[in-house]
């Protein structure tokens, strides 16, 4: 007896999974419900890295397709501040406007035999008792998801950061950020070209910037539709030298902050989801519909070799997918939290400095190096300009202490503790009340996120250094900033993560100077 699938959600990864499996699955029944009609579309572009479009090209052509004959290509990516323009080459990258990539998967899944019924929303699960496997792909406010209940284990973490979506008739080269700083604060955009006559302008903010602008006057709560006309004429404003004077263009734009959404099990029963309805990962590091067609692709493969143990196929889709998906959401927490201060790197750093922190938010330096020598080249030739040495070898003094380089060593003798290298030494405490200016503090980061707070709470206002171990890249990397760009004081990491990740640390001005953990760390 054929299979009889229903897709909930007409967006690229419904698509792509119903059409997939209609071509994988000939007999089997599929059934695609979407809300809006085949005509909507809410947002401008979709942006996928070359180096990620294998899998799915394998898959079908239809992306491969419609990048080739609709889309826009780039190696470039460049960021413009205080005047200057800077760029990162080698970064193979290609969008298309979402409205045509929905045409072209809805002409492709017309063609595979898919039952398409737009305009048909499923607001209970029970109606599609008739059905043998019912997929959930309706986005981030899934009903789906929210029907099946919190046995799921669904978690969503929300970024301090406002961000709205606009599009513009400007044409960007490539992928540019734009960062301007306000009478009220700073705005940064991303944009990027989706067709010969369409690019894709997101904006960011903080809140207080956000609220100190009087952007915080529109309704957001109404249904998807009006958007808010205040903000897009303050932003054409303020980037009207950016943009050439053109137009923002609206569609259902409205500020809003960006949540990461988990879940620990993707299905329940014959029911199972995909793409932003179970996961998101900020749009800074990856496609949310890149990652909903890879989800498709699995899903497909596992339901057609067990049609009749779907608990099975389930399971082996999780289990190959989860992991993905989180390494995606690790590496973009980095590029969330760098977004969520970039007015603070903005006031700190010159803009070679600040591009090439910008571009190591969630790689190193040798990397960098693989895509563009020419920019680590140029960061630095500029630390050397400012300094007078290379970053690991310029002096650092730091209280009563005067070190050669920048890279040291943190010697442990019984319970007392100390910083030094070949020239200097500097004695620690772990009790942030006995840090001075003649001393600096031992700080051990938390595992976790959720402890940054707390540890946050212990830096000193005075030390003569502060030096951070433990935890995770990402927490002692937060404390650092904190210490060295918030509150003046000189910060050093403990990393164990090699000579790379200790430039990078120092370069990008994430740290003072780098202790490597191993045997140069360890007791004296």
């Amino acid at each position: 007896m054929a299979l009889r699938v229903a897709c909930i959600g007409g967006g690229p990864g419904g698509l792509f999974f119903s059409t997939l499996f209609k071509q994988t699955v000939p007999d089997a029944e599929v059934v695609l419900f979407e809300r809006n009609q085949a005509t909507d579309a809410f947002g401008f572009g979709v942006v996928f890295s070359d180096a990620t479009l294998n899998r799915i090209n394998d898959a079908d052509p239809v992306v491969r397709d419609g990048l080739r004959d609709h889309g826009t290509h780039w190696n470039d990516i460049e960021v413009r501040l205080k005047g200057e323009k800077k760029s990162f080459s080698g970064n193979g990258m290609a969008a298309i406007y979402r409205k045509t990539l929905l045409q072209l998967m809805q002409a492709r899944a017309a063609e595979a035999g898919v039952d398409m019924r737009f305009g048909q929303y499923v607001p209970d699960l029970s109606q599609l008792d008739s059905f043998d496997l019912i997929v959930g792909a309706d986005g981030a406010n899934s009903s789906t998801r929210v029907q099946l209940g919190e046995s799921l284990g669904h978690t969503a973490e929300t970024a301090t950061a406002k961000f709205i979506w606009f599009g513009t008739t400007h044409l960007f080269k490539g992928m540019t950020f734009l960062h301007r700083k306000s009478e009220f604060g700073n705005f940064a955009v991303h944009g990027y070209p989706v067709s010969e006559n369409l690019s894709t302008f997101i904006v960011e903010t903080d809140e207080e910037t956000w609220r100190k602008a009087g952007l915080d006057e529109f309704d957001v709560s109404q249904p998807p539709g009006p958007s808010d006309l205040k903000t897009q004429r303050f932003l054409e404003k303020l980037f009207a030298e950016d943009i050439d004077g053109e137009p923002l263009v609206a569609n259902s734009s409205r500020w809003a902050n960006f949540r990461t959404r988990r879940t620990r099990s993707w299905h329940k029963g014959n029911v199972v989801l995909l793409g932003d309805a179970v996961h998101t990962a900020h749009f800074s590091v990856g496609s949310g519909t890149k990652m909903a067609m890879e989800d498709a692709i699995t899903l497909v493969r596992e339901v057609a070799a067990n049609q009749d143990d779907l608990e099975t196929a389930f399971t082996s889709y999780e289990a190959e997918r989860q992991p993905q998906v989180a390494k995606i959401q690790n590496q973009a927490r980095g590029g969330l939290s760098w977004w969520e201060h970039f007015g603070r790197y903005y006031d700190a750093f010159e803009p070679t400095q600040f591009t090439f922190h910008f571009f190591t938010r969630s790689i190193d330096i040798d990397k960098i190096r693989q895509r563009d020598p020419g920019l680590v080249e140029r960061a630095e030739q500029d630390w050397a300009t400012r300094h007078g040495n290379a970053p690991l070898e310029t002096p650092l003094v730091t209280g009563s202490a005067k070190f050669k380089g920048r890279l040291l060593s943190l010697i442990q003798e019984g319970g007392t503790f100390e910083l030094k290298d070949d020239d200097g030494s500097l004695p620690l405490v772990t009790d942030p009340a006995d840090a001075n200016a003649s001393t600096g503090l031992l700080l051990t980061a938390p595992d976790h996120e959720e402890g940054l707070q707390a540890a946050l709470e212990q830096l000193p206002g005075k030390a003569a250094a502060v030096v951070i171990r433990g935890g995770s890249p990402f927490t002692r990397i937060m404390l650092s900033e904190e210490a060295r760009l918030g509150r003046g004081l000189t910060s050093v990491i403990v990393d164990d993560r090699g000579p790379a990740s200790i430039l990078t640390l120092v370069l990008s001005g994430r740290a003072d100077a780098v202790v490597a953990a191993g045997p140069e760390a360890s007791n004296a």
